[in-house]
């Protein structure tokens, strides 16, 4: 598997279909409608950060490792990773239908969101389990790069089709789409649903596991968790960039979630700048994953998130403190260039430190250190907002990208590449 390029082209174009729901979705389209259109004034963002993104990465934290478990004995993750695409495509679908009209559709709103969002976090677990299947090792950060930086273009393309297509730059949507309460916007989840259908279909197709499908009963995976969880002592450079990643990941969760609704409350955004915002951002990410691929191989994961940590935390004081619109947008463009590299990098490092025999498993803590604590960001985020203002509440990802750095530094990726082929 691991030199057949279709199935590598396969695995990279399920980024391309599934950044429709991250960008659309969540960050820069449905996200920012929910706080607009089903509100007044700020309490938007707080419901958001509490009612949607809390709940999803604390569902995720919960569930991936043990689903994880279950896939490493039953050699099952294409399974899954089919179902859980086909739960988040169903629940986006019905997300276009929800009109805000009152307190009972802002809560089923949430909850549908939250199943969209936890059915796509959770199918990432299997599918960044395939990168070391598919990959070779001198080719991990290569691959890995090219994957996130597909995914960026797949997302920009889907939001340059929802801005001209749904929502209507400087005018009318090309589609005859009805614009009362907001449809036209809604309505871009369709979009989202059939494009992420459409293109996961090669992986799902092409793609196989790599060992044989086995009936598992729950209990034995559960107990296959317990032995893993204690035998993850003797893996210690996989710990310490799990415990990094659970703090530094929390910031990129945080801006991901609030950068268009930042921008456009903040800084008077309107709705059809949010999405260019968000296509010049995509542009951005995509080109970093893709350029610091190469940096990756040749000086490894762990210099290539350090980098992109400095600059993170750079271009966030930067968007803090940014006086106008303009510096804005340089302290945007900044973070996205460096995003890309971190996410790329961290997926890589994971699969150079991961022992073959629990690849599922491993990547459902991977999973698990990106969503653990990942309600803490937004929540703080929607605390200090509320009583300090947006400004207040961006600032506090500096906390994690600081602190994930420093735990980073503790992290030796010569010895855990040693350990996971020892």
């Amino acid at each position: 598997m691991r030199t057949e390029k279709r199935q590598v082209f396969a695995w990279c174009l399920f980024d391309w279909a599934n950044s429709s729901f991250t960008t659309l979705v969540v960050t820069f389209i449905y996200g920012t409608y929910f706080t607009q259109a089903f509100f007044e004034g700020d309490i938007g963002t707080t419901y958001w950060s509490w009612g949607a993104i809390a709940p999803s990465s604390l569902l995720v934290a919960l569930s991936s490792p043990v689903l994880g478990a279950i896939a490493d004995r039953g050699g099952s993750r294409r399974r899954f990773l089919m179902i859980s695409t086909l739960v988040c495509v169903t629940a986006t679908t019905a997300l276009a239908f929800i009109e805000p009209s009152g307190t009972g559709s802002i809560w089923l709103a949430l909850v549908i969101f939250v199943i969209a969002n936890v059915a796509f976090e959770i199918g990432m677990v299997f599918y960044n389990a395939f990168l070391p299947v598919i990959a070779a090792p001198e080719s991990v950060g290569r691959i890995s790069g090219y994957g996130w930086g597909l995914g960026y273009a797949g997302g920009l393309v889907c939001l340059v089709i929802a801005l001209f297509g749904f929502v209507g730059l400087g005018g009318d949507p090309l589609l005859p789409l009805s614009q009362e309460n907001g449809f036209n916007v809604r309505a871009s989840n369709f979009l989202v649903a059939g494009w992420f259908l459409l293109f996961s279909l090669p992986l799902l197709l092409w793609v196989r596991d790599s060992g044989p499908s086995e009936k598992v009963r729950v209990s034995e995976a559960f107990a296959d968790l317990r032995t893993t969880l204690v035998k993850i002592v003797d893996y210690p450079q996989i710990v310490r960039f799990l415990i990094a990643r659970l703090i530094f990941n929390d910031g990129l969760v945080t801006i991901f979630a609030f950068g268009g609704i930042y921008a456009a409350e903040t800084f008077g955004m309107e709705f059809d700048e949010v999405i260019m915002f968000g296509i010049a951002l995509n542009v951005t990410a995509g080109i970093g994953a893709v350029a610091f691929g190469a940096v990756d191989d040749k000086l490894g994961g762990r210099a290539t998130i350090i980098v992109s940590l400095v600059m993170l935390i750079l271009a966030s004081l930067l968007g803090v403190f940014a006086p106008d619109k303009q510096t804005f947008w340089v302290a945007g463009l900044l973070i996205g260039l460096f995003a890309g590299p971190n996410q790329a990098a961290s997926r890589s490092l994971m699969a150079r430190f991961v022992p073959e025999k629990h690849q599922n498993e491993f990547f459902g803590f991977f999973a698990f250190s990106g969503k653990a604590t990942a309600f803490l960001g937004p929540v703080l985020l929607g605390f200090a907002s509320a009583a300090w203002g947006q400004r207040v509440g961006v600032a506090t990802v500096l906390i994690f990208f600081v602190i994930g750095l420093v735990l980073l530094l503790r992290v030796d990726e010569k010895r855990g590449v040693a350990d996971a082929t020892g």
